[in-house]
């Protein structure tokens, strides 16, 4: 029995037009065709339940379908803006047949990156920058003054500017790429605002996903700013090269101000508005910062945090602090570390997404849902404690696979 009879949905994908032409893209050769064919024949090598799963998931493409995701495709790793932003709009969707054309989009572009590494030494052709702080640390003003510069210097940045969402619309709240009017008429730099929609920390699947597009549509420097202080950094360090903290001066309780965690994780700390009358509190906090980083735990074996002062309203030390991103990723790629960072990232995000699913495929099920209302209404009146309850649920969860 043939690859087709025993996957007929596999036949179907395959059987959507090529993306690769010659006259096109340079990285498109005939040795390496990213198509839904080379799809069908990597899943074919590997395991009958991967494939299985595989199958099952993206089902059977309409016409339609297909041709979306080709004219999507084409327009992405040809740079087009209309074509990422419609793109990440996909990745973004909770429709469920939307979200599996997402992850055969996803798969093509992942192939395409691959093919890029491949040629570039086996190295990362982009380079992820996660940027957080406290409110009013001036992160979209940082954002702009350094994305002017390096899109001045040839680069193709693209920033993904996470933003509480409304309660009330669900639509962002700090319109940060309002603030960025110059970057924003840039034309090689992107800048995409994504609501959180309720999410804790902002940091949702669709951000890691959204870095993987601006990835393949030829952005070379990825920005990912996040929202305040708190569990947003944990989720975005798990998935950039590099996590950059930005606090203000004269912030009050400096050190307290900000969590022993979160410094711990931060790879360079920034001082902001380092001009005028803040110069001198922004050298104290300076050195108070590098005299905290001291007494902390290594996260490298090769890179030591540091804490660089800049003024993004003059400009002062700007140029600096990018010599010094520079040399962490120069330092990271020489020793390997930079590489087992993003396995470990790709780990972490494997098991956030199978708790995410796993979390809500226990919420919609018909049994639960039906035990569910008596045992909240328990738990409110004091007759049972919370955990007796889950385990209850639980329990009915389990016993009704």
């Amino acid at each position: 029995m043939g690859p087709i009879r025993v996957f007929p949905s596999l036949h179907h994908v395959a059987a959507l037009p090529s993306i690769c032409t010659r006259s096109r893209h340079s990285l498109c050769r005939p040795a390496v065709k990213l198509c839904y064919s080379s799809l069908c024949t990597l899943q074919q090598t590997r395991s009958g339940s991967t494939e299985t799963a595989f199958s099952h998931h993206i089902s059977d493409l309409t016409d339609r379908e297909k041709r979306l995701l080709t004219r999507l495709y084409d327009g992405l790793i040809g740079g087009q803006r209309a074509a990422l932003a419609e793109s990440i709009t996909l990745v973004e969707t909770q429709h469920p047949r939307k979200k599996e054309m997402a992850q055969v989009l996803l798969q093509r572009v992942l192939a395409f990156r691959q093919e890029q590494e491949k040629r570039n030494g086996g190295n990362p052709v982009a380079f992820r920058v996660g940027l957080s702080g406290p409110p009013g640390a001036g992160k979209s003003s940082f954002i702009e003054v350094i994305g002017k510069m390096l899109t001045g210097r040839g680069h193709k940045v693209s920033v993904l500017a996470v933003d509480p969402s409304s309660c009330t619309t669900g639509g962002s709240l700090m319109g940060d790429k309002t603030r960025m009017t110059e970057l924003s008429r840039d034309m090689s730099a992107y800048i995409r605002p994504s609501p959180t929609s309720g999410t804790l920390g902002g940091v949702t699947r669709t951000t890691n996903e959204a870095i993987v597009l601006c990835e393949g549509a030829g952005y070379d420097i990825v920005l990912v700013e996040t929202v305040g202080v708190g569990q947003s950094e944990f989720a975005v360090a798990d998935m950039v090269d590099m996590f950059v903290l930005l606090i203000p001066p004269a912030g009050g309780d400096e050190l307290q101000g900000i969590k022993r965690g979160i410094i711990e994780m931060a790879d360079l700390v920034v001082v902001t508005k380092s001009d005028g009358e803040l110069v001198v509190p922004a050298r104290r906090i300076q050195a108070e910062y590098t005299s905290a980083l001291k007494l902390l735990r290594k996260k490298s074996k090769v890179w030591k945090p540091k804490v660089v002062r800049i003024s993004s309203q003059t400009g002062q030390g700007v140029p600096e602090l990018w010599d010094t991103v520079l040399h962490f990723r120069d330092a990271m790629l020489s020793s390997g570390e930079l590489r087992v960072r993003r396995q470990t990232q790709q780990k972490v995000w494997l098991w956030n997404l199978i708790q995410e699913n796993a979390l809500r495929h226990f919420q919609q099920h018909p049994a639960v849902r039906a035990r569910l209302p008596e045992l909240e209404r328990r738990v409110t009146r004091g007759d049972i404690s919370p955990g007796l309850a889950a385990d209850l649920l639980l329990k009915v969860f389990s016993t009704a696979q």
